[in-house]
């Protein structure tokens, strides 16, 4: 990927209460993207908190995905479903900029979304939210891919 954009979403401590007191370990959720139409989520486990981004980084990398993007916008009006995560896009004008919290902005950011309108709906849990905005990019088509369905 060129000119790629890492961005830390989320690092979460876990604790495992064990016979000689408590473990601690960590996670971290990290986005990439291109600023194009392409991005990629990873989740990586560690025990600290360096090694986690490093392994969530590299996931993120691994399973990267394209979508459409119809100028600076989406292209349609689309619903992401993940668990309990509910996340809710539709396209914007030029100059409405980013109207988006948590998970959902640095996942649009780093895939170089700059006008559009989202409701997160459901959870706010910033993991299935994430996701579910993965889902939602996944489910946009283009114009040209819509016209050749129809043919």
């Amino acid at each position: 990927m060129p000119e790629e954009k890492t961005v830390v979403v989320a690092i979460n401590r876990v604790t495992k209460v064990v016979k000689g007191g408590k473990r601690f370990s960590f996670n971290a959720l990290v986005v990439v993207g291109d600023g194009a139409g392409t991005v990629g989520v990873g989740l990586g486990k560690s025990n600290e908190v360096q090694a986690a981004i490093q392994k969530a980084s590299s996931g993120a990398k691994k399973d990267t995905m394209k979508f459409p993007l119809s100028g600076t916008t989406i292209p349609h009006e689309v619903e992401g479903r993940f668990g309990a995560g509910h996340v809710w896009m539709k396209p914007a004008v030029g100059g409405t900029g980013l109207i988006a919290g948590g998970g959902v902005r640095a996942v649009l950011e780093a895939g170089g979304v700059k006008n559009v309108l989202t409701k997160n709906l459901g959870s706010r849990n910033c993991f299935n939210t994430v996701y579910a905005t993965l889902d939602a990019l996944q489910r946009l088509r283009s114009r040209e891919d819509v016209m050749k369905m129809r043919k």
